[in-house]
């Protein structure tokens, strides 16, 4: 499949709503809940309206990842933006009709050729112990393990860790 990557934009709230939306009990088996208020379109809308003020700001950036029709299959993060640092950190999810397509390893890929043009040196990961695809696709990447955290968290009935990872330019 070919994809695209394209920083959010103002007229994308409403599609992209409609995918978390439409994906969130997919995602919610990976990744902690955000929270039944962020489902609320209001509040989704205000909450994209501040990550679109970041984006503005250079302190994140927000990329829809798209296929040849347009339809956005997955959404790529930049945020937390050190420039003192050239730090970032990433956050990637894939609709969950379109996994195991490589989409995700894609749009990585796609992303990374773009940090010389944001000013980016290096990039961390985090997952959890159970999101062995996550953790691949990052290592196929070069980014490499740092450490699993000692602390535990219950999610969907499982005890689970966060994974560190770390790219380098």
């Amino acid at each position: 499949m070919n994809i695209t990557i394209k920083k959010l934009e103002y007229v994308d709230i409403e599609d992209l709503y409609e995918f978390e939306l439409k994906n969130r009990a997919y995602f919610e088996k990976m990744v902690p809940s955000r929270g039944n208020e962020y489902y609320h379109f209001e509040t989704f809308k205000v909450k994209n309206e501040i990550l679109l003020e970041e984006q503005v700001q250079k302190l994140s950036y927000f990329y829809l990842i798209k296929n040849e029709n347009g339809l956005i299959v997955g959404r790529i993060n930049l945020v937390d933006i050190d420039k003192n640092q050239e730090l970032g950190h990433i956050g990637y999810r894939v609709d969950g009709d379109h996994i195991g397509r490589g989409i995700a390893n894609k749009a990585l890929k796609l992303l990374l050729a773009e940090m010389s043009n944001l000013g980016i040196k290096q990039i961390e990961a985090k997952t959890t112990t159970n999101n062995i695809a996550s953790q691949k696709i990052l290592e196929k990447n070069g980014f490499k393990y740092i450490g699993t955290s000692d602390e535990e968290f219950e999610m969907n009935g499982q005890d689970l860790k966060f994974v560190y990872y770390r790219w380098v330019d």
